[in-house]
């Protein structure tokens, strides 16, 4: 494992090390990247094929196909970097362009958000990346104050729902109710409106579900849930060819409406201050709330409950009696609170290092570069695709030690310094969002209602126990059981 002297003795010694071309290939034109893609989806899995490959060329720096492949992406070839060293030249936009690179190496049909690209799709470079990005840190800091109270209201709400399911039917579907309780939240904090009084009721969550399936199918898979005889019937339903847009306009529509008639405040900010088209900023609040920050949630919290659910009653009461004393003693829950809660904090950046919701970063060398492993450095070619999957950088063995175990107290004290090296927000937790820069706007955001969610549930409740799985892209809890508190 990596300490803060052994990193830097590291790093001076990096200049040394031989440069190499990078292994591994391609295999023959179209049939490599079937056959990658058959076997990173259903032969292999997702983590064994990047396993597999490691122990293959004895490198976490090699040539391979990603999916979708043909017929969708126009080339699956890149370059995979797998540990900690070298993935965070993803995040350097001095060597890599993030130009349509969001969801690899296709980009969805632009009608999916109104014929614009978003700022999400958007090099830092490009002139309207600094004023829709900025446009973004704005919006949200002009609603700092109301974070924590509505996420209360929310949550409320969410905990009720629970414990009536559980009452009722011995068990609880925290997915479909924690979508409900995000949607809710992101519409109320831009729109001041609660969903379910405006012409899409309660039908928030699916919209969104929908319109997010259709762009992001040619990268999900059901994989070995599937019986075998379905794999080629799969990938050819999901990978072969995108979806068109007309499946989802009308529904898409009923969210562009939505937001287009009660974020009024927002949409005037852009329009007056960042010199946004109105048109244009509202498609892009919409991608900004529906596939960034409720798609987000929809990993997130789930997988929070997961995490902290199968650490234990141990942790359960750790967390607990921190939450419930340092709430009394500041009366209340605030954000000086939360800062001290240690453990708390150091359990959400656990789960964010151990279980990314993003796991895939994407970038195109902008010019012939260097790019430096633990072991050895590769020349990488300028227009080449750059692939990292997250979640091995950040189960890096020679940074972090026991990096496969949830260890809730692993950023207390010294572990602080590990922080450089969490890199779920598209940067690293130490660096700031900035308008010049690709990092997630709401990375702070994430990380408080992380926390925050946490601070209700042990506020509540002594413990909990639940059922976990994993379906496409996110885990899947079903609650089993809630203990109300004996203590606050």
């Amino acid at each position: 494992m990596l300490s803060s002297s052994s990193s830097s003795s590291s790093s001076a010694l990096q200049s040394e090390l031989p440069v190499k071309q990078v292994p591994g290939d391609w295999g023959l034109p179209f049939f490599g990247a079937i056959g990658d893609r058959l076997a990173y989806f259903y032969y292999e899995g997702r983590d064994k094929f990047f396993e597999n490959r490691i122990q293959k060329y004895q490198s976490t720096v090699f040539r391979t196909n990603m999916p979708p492949g043909p017929f969708i992406s126009s080339s699956p070839r890149v370059v995979c970097l797998l540990d900690a060293i070298s993935f965070p030249v993803l995040f350097d936009t001095s060597k890599v362009e993030k130009r349509d690179v969001l969801d690899g190496t296709y980009l969805p049909s632009l009608d999916y958000t109104g014929g614009y690209r978003v700022c999400a799709y958007l090099d830092p470079s490009e002139p309207k990346h600094t004023s829709l990005k900025s446009f973004f840190l704005s919006t949200l800091a002009a609603r700092h104050n109301k974070f924590i109270p509505l996420f209360q209201i929310c949550l409320s709400v969410l905990f009720d729902e629970l414990e009536a399911q559980i009452s009722c039917k011995k068990e609880a579907d925290f997915n479909t109710l924690s979508d409900t309780m995000s949607f809710n939240y992101i519409f109320r904090l831009f729109c001041d409106k609660n969903p379910s009084e405006t012409k899409m009721g309660t039908k928030g969550p699916k919209l969104v579900d929908k319109w997010l399936m259709f762009q992001l199918a040619p990268l999900g898979s059901l994989g070995s849930l599937l019986p075998k005889l379905l794999y080629y019937f799969e990938d050819l339903l999901l990978h072969t060819f995108t979806y068109p847009f007309f499946l989802v306009k009308s529904d898409y529509k009923k969210l562009y409406d939505a937001f287009y008639e009660f974020g009024g405040s927002v949409l005037d900010e852009a329009e007056n201050k960042f010199r946004i088209e109105r048109d244009e900023a509202c498609h892009n609040l919409v991608f900004l709330a529906g596939f960034n920050a409720y798609g987000g949630m929809k990993i997130l919290f789930p997988g929070l409950i997961k995490w902290v659910a199968l650490a234990g009653q141990k942790l359960h009461k750790k967390l607990a009696d921190e939450i419930r004393t340092t709430v009394k003693a500041e009366g209340g829950v605030t954000f000086s609170a939360l800062n001290k809660m240690v453990l708390t904090k150091s359990t959400v950046y656990e789960f964010l290092r151990i279980d990314p919701s993003v796991p895939f970063q994407y970038g195109k060398a902008k010019h012939d570069l260097v790019v430096q492993s633990h072991d050895a450095a590769f020349e990488i070619k300028k227009g080449e695709m750059i692939f990292g999957y997250q979640p091995f950088a950040t189960k890096d063995p020679r940074v972090f030690e026991n990096p496969e175990e949830f260890v809730a107290d692993r950023f207390v004290g010294e572990g602080e310094k590990l922080l450089k090296y969490v890199y779920w927000s598209n940067g690293r937790e130490t660096e700031e969002s900035t308008p010049e820069n690709k990092q997630c706007a709401g990375k702070d955001l994430v990380v408080l209602l992380c926390r925050a969610l946490l601070v209700e549930l042990f506020l509540r409740y002594d413990t909990f126990e639940v059922e976990a799985g994993t379906f496409m892209f996110a885990a899947s809890v079903t609650f089993k059981s809630l203990t109300k508190a004996s203590s606050t």
